[in-house]
C-alpha cells in the first residue's frame, strides 16, 4: 500500500513574495494532486533566492512531516530563475527520468517546454519536484508524472515490494 500524500507546496516568486503577483500555480498544484487525498502539511510563498530556497527546501524534508514537496517557479533561464541550482544542493539522488517525462510532456504543448531546467530528486524519505512556475505548466508537468507519484514515494520510503 503507498504512504498517504504529505505534501509541502513552494512557490518560488520575487513578485508573488511581495504580494505583486497572485499565486495561480500553487493552488492549481493542490487541484491536481487532489485525486490522490493529499495532506498539504506546508505552503509558502518565497523569493526567488538560492539560499532561502535550499533552507525551505532542507527544512521541510528533514522535518519528516512532508515525503512530497512541489516547487514551482524559477525553472526558466532567467537571472532570478534559481530553483534547480538550490534543489541540487539539497538533494542525494536525481530522479532525471521523471524530469524528462515533465519536459516531453510540456513540448507536446509548446516548444519553450525545451528551456524548462526543472529537476526531480530524493532526500531521505522525501521526493523533491521542480515545476514550471506558470500555472498552465505547473498542471501538465504535475499531471505527466502523476502515474508513478505514489510509487516513487513508495519506493523512497522503502516499500520495494512489487
Amino acid at each position: 500500500m503507498a504512504p498517504s500524500l504529505r505534501v509541502g507546496i513552494l512557490t518560488v516568486s520575487d513578485s508573488g513574495s511581495r504580494g505583486d503577483r497572485e499565486d495561480t500555480a500553487g493552488p492549481a498544484i493542490a487541484e491536481v494532486l487532489a485525486p490522490l487525498r493529499p495532506e498539504i502539511v506546508e505552503k509558502a510563498i518565497i523569493p526567488d533566492d538560492p539560499d532561502g530556497i535550499a533552507e525551505t527546501l532542507r527544512r521541510w524534508a528533514t522535518a519528516g512531516r512532508v515525503n512530497l514537496i512541489l516547487t514551482t517557479g524559477g525553472t526558466g533561464l532567467g537571472p532570478r530563475d534559481n530553483t534547480p541550482e538550490a534543489t541540487r544542493q539539497v538533494i542525494e539522488r536525481e530522479v532525471p527520468g521523471m524530469a524528462e517525462v515533465m519536459r516531453q510532456a510540456g513540448l507536446q504543448h509548446t516548444p519553450m517546454a525545451a528551456l524548462s531546467r526543472g529537476l526531480v530528486g530524493a532526500v531521505g524519505s522525501t521526493l523533491i519536484v521542480n515545476l514550471p512556475g506558470s500555472e498552465r505548466g505547473a498542471r501538465e508537468n504535475l499531471d505527466a508524472i502523476l502515474p508513478v507519484l505514489e510509487h516513487a514515494i513508495a519506493l523512497i520510503a522503502g516499500d520495494t515490494e512489487h
